[in-house]
C-alpha cells in the first residue's frame, strides 16, 4: 500500500498523516509506504512534523519518505525518475490536501494553488497510475446558495462573491471534467481545531472573533443580558474529525466519483457559536436576538443604501481593523446553505466517526487558543506573560485540580513540577505534558510523612535551584459528623498531618530561598467551607482554617521580602474527592478546568485572597449574626444526612432529593 500526499504540513494534512501511520501500524503484511510532497525550503519543517508523529513510535519513521516538488510547477515538480519511481511502486491513494484554505488571501493566490495546483496533481495522478484521487474541497463551492446543498449538487448557478470560492469551485470542476482516474471529492465545512488538544495552526475563521470576546469578560458583567441581529447559520467541525472521517471513506469500497459533505448534519446558529464561547470567555451572551430579516424587510432599499455609502463603509472597515477582523472574514460570518451529508453519514455507519458537538471541546479551542494563538499572548494581562519560563510546582498534581492546573500552566510556557502519592499516575501526566510540548518533572512523595516532605525539598532544589511559584493543592476531605466520629479522632490527625502540617513543612522547605532571591509566590487552597462552616465537615475544615490563619501571620512577615501569599477558598469542584459522596452527583459544583483558571489567574495577579460571592457573604453573615447562621446551618445539617461512605457503607441507591438539590442549588459551592 502507497500513498502520495501533498499538504502533509497543513492543517488538514498534519491530522492526516498520524491518522494513516496509525492504520499503517495495523495492517498486517505487504511493503506500506507514505510518499510525502514538501518543497525543499519547507524540509526543515516536514522533519520537525515527522519527529511529532513518530514519537510514541520511532519503528514508523521508515514509512515516510520526503518528496521534493512544487504545487506550482507541471507535474508538481517532481523529477522524471521520481515519477517513474512511485509509477513502479503503485500509488494506491493520492490525497490532494495543498491549498489555499484562506479567506483573505488575493484572487492570484488562490488560482495559483487551488486551481493551477489541481491541475498539476491531476496530471501527476496520471503519470504516476495512482488508483484513486481524493480531493479535498470545501462547503465553500456553495458560495451563496440559499437552502440545502446535497453531495450530488455542484453547478447550480450559486453565487461565487470570493476568491475562495470561486478557486475551490473551479479545482472541483477540475476534478469532476478532468481526472483520468477515478476520484473521490470530500468538502469539510469551517474546520477549527482538534477536538481532543483544541491544537490549531493559526488565526483563521471564528478565531479572530476571539479577542473581541476575551475583552469582552474583562471589561464587563457577565450577567449583562445582550440584544443582537440573527446572525444566521454556520457549520463548524474539528480537524480530528476531518481526518478520520477522510481516512475511513478512502479505505471503503465502491464510492469511487462520489462526493461527501464533513460537516455537522444540522449546523448551528451563528449566535450560538458566540454564546458558546462568550462564556468560556467570561463574557455576557446574546439572551435576545432579532430577525434581522423582518428589519431588513422593513427599511430594506434605505439600510442597503447607508451601508454603501463611503463614510458607513470607512468606519466599518475602521471599526473591523481596530478588531483585528478582516473584512472578507466578516463578510462572510454565515452560510446561507444547509448541508445534507447523508453520503458521508452512510459511508461512515458503524465506524464511530462523528463530528461531536461544539459544546463538548470548545474549552480545548478556548485554552489552546488562549496559550498559543492570542495576538495578546504577551501582554501584562495574559497568564503567558505571568508563567511563562517560570518553575511552578504543584502538590496534588497527578488528579483533579492539580492535574488541570499543570496541563494550563504547562500550555503556556511554564516548567511545572508534579507531586503526588502514585507515581504511575504522576508519570502519565508528566508524559501528557511533554507530550503535548511543555516542560514537567514528576516527584512522588507522601506530604503527610514529615521524612518524605524533606527528602522532596532536597531534591526538587538540588534540581530547581529556583522555584518560582508553589501551588499547596494535595488535600484529603472527610465528610462525617461529630457523632459518627467519637472513635474516629484519626480523622482529625489525617487531616491535620496533610491539609495543614504538610503544606506549611513544603512551604517552610521552600521559603529562605525564596526570601533570598526576594521573589516567590506561594498559593494554598482553602475551601469555602472556612467562610461558611457547613456541618460534617469538622475535621477538613479545622485543617483548612488551621492553614488559613498560619498564612495571614507569615504572609505578612515576608511581603517586605518580595514573597507573596495567595488563599484561595475553593468552591465544591467535581473531582474524585467528592465521588463518595453520591449526593454530590446533583450538586452545583465548578470543573477542575474552571478551579486551574483561578489558580492562573491568581498567579498573574497575586491576590490575597479569591473569594466566591457566597463564601463572602457566608463570611460576613456569620460575623453580623452568628446566631442567625447557626440556624440555618442547622437545617441543612437536618437535611443533608451522613452519607453511606461516612457510615462505612455502600448504598449505590443514595442519590439527592428534589428539596436537597433545590438546596444546594441556591447555596450553589458549599460543602454540604
Amino acid at each position: 500500500m502507497a500513498y502520495l500526499i501533498t499538504g502533509a504540513t497543513g492543517f488538514i494534512g498534519s491530522s492526516l498523516v498520524p491518522v494513516l501511520l496509525e492504520r499503517c501500524g495495523r495492517r498486517r503484511g505487504g511493503a506500506i509506504k507514505l510518499y510525502l510532497l514538501v518543497r525543499e525550503t519547507s524540509l526543515p519543517r516536514l522533519e520537525a512534523r515527522i519527529d511529532g508523529w513518530v514519537a510514541a513510535r520511532p519503528a514508523a519513521r521508515r514509512l515516510i519518505e520526503p518528496v521534493i516538488g512544487d504545487l506550482h510547477e507541471p507535474l508538481l515538480g517532481l523529477a522524471p525518475a521520481t515519477i517513474a519511481q512511485l509509477r513502479e511502486v503503485g500509488i494506491d491513494h493520492l490525497f490532494h490536501l495543498a491549498a489555499v484554505y484562506d479567506m483573505t488571501a488575493g484572487a492570484e493566490l488562490n488560482q495559483l494553488a487551488n486551481v493551477e495546483g489541481t491541475h498539476h496533481a491531476l496530471a501527476l495522478a496520471e503519470a504516476v497510475g495512482a488508483r484513486v484521487f481524493h480531493h479535498v474541497s470545501s462547503v465553500a463551492v456553495a458560495g451563496g446558495y440559499r437552502g440545502t446543498f446535497t453531495e450530488e449538487m455542484f453547478d447550480v448557478g450559486q453565487p461565487l462573491d470570493h476568491p475562495y470560492h470561486r478557486t475551490k469551485f473551479e479545482a472541483e470542476r477540475l476534478v469532476r471534467d478532468g481526472a483520468r482516474v477515478p476520484w473521490r471529492i470530500y468538502r469539510p465545512a469551517i474546520v477549527v481545531g482538534d477536538s481532543r488538544s483544541g491544537r490549531a495552526e493559526k488565526v483563521d475563521g471564528p478565531y479572530y472573533f476571539l479577542p473581541l470576546l476575551e475583552r469582552a469578560g474583562e471589561r464587563l458583567p457577565q450577567s449583562l443580558p445582550l440584544v443582537a441581529p440573527e446572525l444566521g447559520q454556520t457549520n463548524i467541525v474539528p480537524v480530528d474529525y476531518v481526518a478520520a472521517a477522510i481516512d475511513h471513506i478512502a479505505h471503503q469500497p465502491d464510492l469511487d466519483g462520489q462526493t461527501f459533505h464533513l460537516a455537522d448534519p444540522e449546523g448551528m446558529p451563528v449566535l450560538d457559536v458566540v454564546n458558546t464561547f462568550a462564556k468560556l470567555a467570561g463574557a455576557p451572551t446574546v439572551a435576545v436576538a432579532i430577525d434581522a430579516g423582518a428589519l431588513a424587510r422593513g427599511a430594506g432599499e434605505l439600510a442597503a443604501a447607508l451601508l454603501a455609502t463611503p463614510p458607513i463603509r470607512d468606519l466599518r472597515r475602521a471599526l473591523l481593523a481596530r478588531a483585528g477582523i478582516p473584512e472578507e472574514v466578516a463578510d462572510h460570518v454565515s452560510l446561507g446553505a444547509r448541508f445534507d451529508t447523508a453520503g458521508a453519514r452512510a459511508a461512515l455507519a458503524g465506524s464511530g466517526i462523528e463530528s461531536p458537538p461544539l459544546e463538548s471541546y470548545a474549552g480545548r479551542l478556548w485554552e489552546y487558543w488562549r496559550a498559543h494563538l492570542d495576538p495578546g499572548l504577551h501582554s501584562p494581562r495574559s497568564i503567558a506573560h505571568a508563567v511563562a519560563g517560570r518553575t511552578v510546582l504543584i502538590t496534588g498534581g497527578s488528579s483533579g485540580i492539580g492535574r488541570a492546573t499543570a496541563l494550563l500552566l504547562a500550555r503556556h510556557g511554564a516548567q511545572v513540577l508534579l507531586v503526588a502519592r502514585g507515581a504511575e499516575r504522576l508519570e502519565e501526566t508528566r508524559l501528557e505534558i511533554v507530550t503535548a510540548g511543555g516542560m514537567a518533572h514528576a516527584y512522588a512523595a507522601d506530604l503527610s510523612d514529615p521524612n518524605a516532605v524533606d527528602s522532596l525539598v532536597a531534591r526538587v532544589q538540588a534540581e530547581h535551584p529556583v522555584i518560582d511559584v508553589l501551588v499547596n493543592n494535595a488535600g484529603r476531605s472527610i465528610r462525617r459528623s461529630v457523632a459518627l466520629s467519637y472513635d474516629r479522632f484519626h480523622d482529625y490527625e489525617r487531616m491535620i498531618g496533610l491539609n495543614y502540617l504538610g503544606a506549611i513543612r513544603l512551604i517552610m522547605g521552600l521559603l529562605p530561598r525564596m526570601r533570598e532571591r526576594h521573589d516567590g509566590h506561594v498559593i494554598n487552597i482553602s475551601s469555602i467551607g472556612v467562610q461558611t462552616n457547613p456541618p460534617r465537615f469538622s475535621a477538613y475544615v479545622a485543617s483548612k482554617a488551621a492553614l488559613d490563619a498560619w498564612t495571614r501571620v507569615v504572609s505578612s512577615e515576608c511581603l517586605a521580602e518580595g514573597v507573596h501569599f495567595t488563599t484561595i477558598h475553593m468552591p465544591l469542584v467535581r473531582t474524585p474527592m467528592i465521588a463518595p459522596t453520591r449526593l454530590y452527583d446533583r450538586f452545583p459544583a465548578i470543573s477542575p478546568e474552571q478551579a486551574a483558571e483561578l489558580i492562573a489567574e491568581a498567579i498573574r495577579t497575586r491576590p490575597k485572597t479569591v473569594n466566591t460571592r457566597l463564601g463572602t457573604l457566608g463570611e460576613v453573615g456569620y460575623a453580623l449574626s452568628p446566631k442567625l447562621v447557626d440556624r440555618v446551618l442547622s437545617a441543612a445539617y437536618r437535611l443533608f444526612p451522613d452519607s453511606a461512605a461516612a457510615r462505612g457503607q455502600r448504598d449505590a441507591t443514595e442519590h439527592a432529593s428534589v428539596a436537597q438539590a433545590l438546596f444546594a442549588k441556591l447555596t450553589g459551592g458549599v460543602h454540604w
